[in-house]
């Protein structure tokens, strides 16, 4: 399906309290869909959100073969309904970061047999030539929230269960009570080869991964940044590591630098503020064709939007001559088509 120019967008919210996490939802109704004259109102209006006839959240990038991939959950929620509903993962890709063309086959949380619901946040990556999709989802037998990986030989898939079982279960992490702290997985690959994954609420975890991808390497080690709640996300620029997150609730974004992926970690501050209408900012962070770009979801559609109908937006992302990250921008108009 080819979508021009823009084309509707979760995280669990979270652990101070304000949303209660403990159980899966199921999708019961659909959001409504936008009317003819609000498609061509925003059609007229190119910007942000980038994704305008399906809700989407949580965004993950990749770049590959000068293309790039969004992974968005899909909020399916009802207008009006206060709770996150999501039972599937989407995929866009697209050249110029204007044109969107969206995958025709979603990624359903029942391809993992393990998952008993809820198609939370996720990150794709590709290494040796193969493509890995970590998930969040309900896990019945720890009833908690787990993280499972599922594995294709291209971006789009399709994609299958690598393990059969999750990768992490809630029962393998007990340093808080909640049950939701295993969300949000993020993966990243040292210039070594060597790749990590970092995720969590509440409680921010990480390990080593096995080169096979789909099994820890050692230990979990845990990691304290200033109010951090969720939504980690790591990348490198120059010398520096960078790890964003969810700060506080309503949400921010902050963020951490080191000279090694293992740390330590400096805190530097907030980047992005709460993103309109919108309790949750998780973001993704995007380098291309010699830009870097933010990516993040608000609550700005017509008529129904909000902090369980998100939409994903991006806006530029600039450095400053140290390395720290300038205060990012968020705008209606969006970023200009890349050529």
């Amino acid at each position: 399906m080819k979508i021009n120019r823009r084309i509707l967008g979760y995280s669990c919210a979270l652990a101070l309290g304000a949303i209660a996490c403990s159980q899966p939802q199921k999708q019961t109704e659909s959001a409504p869909a936008l009317s003819s004259a609000e498609l061509e109102e925003m059609a007229d209006n190119p910007g942000n959100p980038i994704i305008t006839h399906k809700y989407t959240a949580d965004p993950a990038t990749l770049v590959y073969n000068d293309t790039v991939y969004l992974y968005a959950g899909h909020d399916e929620a009802p207008a009006r309904h206060n709770g996150y509903v999501l039972n599937e993962w989407l995929i866009f890709k697209s050249t110029d970061l204007k044109n969107w063309e969206e995958h025709p086959v979603p990624f359903r949380v029942e391809e993992f047999e393990w998952a008993a619901g809820s198609a939370w946040a996720a990150q794709t990556v590709e290494k040796n030539g193969k493509f890995y999709w970590y998930v969040t989802a309900y896990h019945e037998p720890t009833k908690g929230f787990g993280m499972g990986v599922a594995v294709s030989d291209s971006p789009t898939g399709p994609f299958k269960d690598a393990i059969g079982a999750p990768l992490v279960t809630n029962d393998m992490t007990t340093d808080v009570s909640i049950n939701w702290d295993d969300i949000d997985p993020t993966v990243f690959t040292d210039d070594d080869g060597q790749s990590y994954i970092f995720w969590g609420n509440t409680s921010l975890k990480w390990a080593k991964l096995k080169d096979n991808m789909i099994e820890l390497d050692g230990d979990i080690q845990y990691l304290k940044l200033p109010h951090f709640v969720e939504a980690p996300w790591v990348h490198k620029k120059g010398d520096w590591y960078y790890l964003t997150y969810s700060y506080k609730f309503p949400e921010k974004t902050a963020y951490a630098m080191s000279k090694s992926i293992t740390g330590p970690w400096e805190f530097k501050g907030i980047i992005n503020e709460v993103a309109g209408n919108c309790n949750t900012n998780h973001q993704a962070i995007l380098e291309y064709k010699g830009k870097d770009y933010f990516v993040y979801h608000n609550g700005s559609i017509p008529t129904d939007g909000g902090s369980f109908r998100r939409s994903v937006c991006i806006d530029y992302l600039y450095y400053n001559p140290d390395g720290t990250i300038k205060k990012i921008v968020m705008t209606s108009e969006g970023v200009e088509a890349v050529k």
